[in-house]
């Protein structure tokens, strides 16, 4: 777990290959990271988002899968986009789908030959997954594509708040 690291801090400051952005499946923007992403970038990453087709109607990328765009006015050079699942209990296949979002978002840097990518909190927002379990499923799922591939250099976490960072720091001492 040494090329894993933890940060409470703004992601859209980040000077990293990629920022993952926690969307939502129309990827044209929203609240919390979705929204400061799309402001810090600008209206490049807006017009690119639209670009991507929808696989059904206003569903650009459904829930557990990933897609890249540049970064625009970012440090960061692309933008991951993931659709986290909604907490609805545990019982709707809440934790595959946000294994899917951390592993989607990995291989797509991977595909892309990315060596440095920063996540947020994905689904602690306000899709309401417990902050603890998901940052056991995200420190779990990064180490394991780090284990099994050698091209990316840094994974960071950047958590929005000290109890995130603390759940994320008991997560990888675990």
């Amino acid at each position: 777990m040494d090329r894993i690291g933890i940060l409470r801090g703004d992601i859209t400051k980040l000077d990293v290959d990629a920022i993952v952005n926690a969307a939502n499946e129309t990827l044209l923007g929203g609240g919390g990271v979705d929204g400061a992403i799309h402001r810090a970038a600008g209206t490049g990453l807006l017009d690119e988002c639209r670009r991507i087709p929808e696989i059904s109607p206003g569903v650009r990328c459904p829930t557990g899968e990933a897609r890249i765009t540049g970064g625009y006015h970012l440090p960061a050079r692309h933008v991951i986009h993931t659709v986290g699942p909604v907490w609805r209990g545990g019982t709707s296949g809440e934790p595959a789908l946000l294994r899917s979002c951390y592993w989607t978002s990995l291989k797509l840097a991977i595909e892309h030959g990315l060596a440095t990518i920063a996540f947020p909190a994905i689904s602690c927002g306000v899709y309401g997954y417990p902050i603890d379990q998901a940052s056991t499923i995200a420190v779990r799922t990064v180490g394991e594509v780090l284990d099994a591939d050698r091209t990316l250099e840094s994974v960071l976490f950047v958590a929005f708040s000290e109890e995130m960072e603390v759940s994320l720091r008991r997560a990888m001492d675990a």
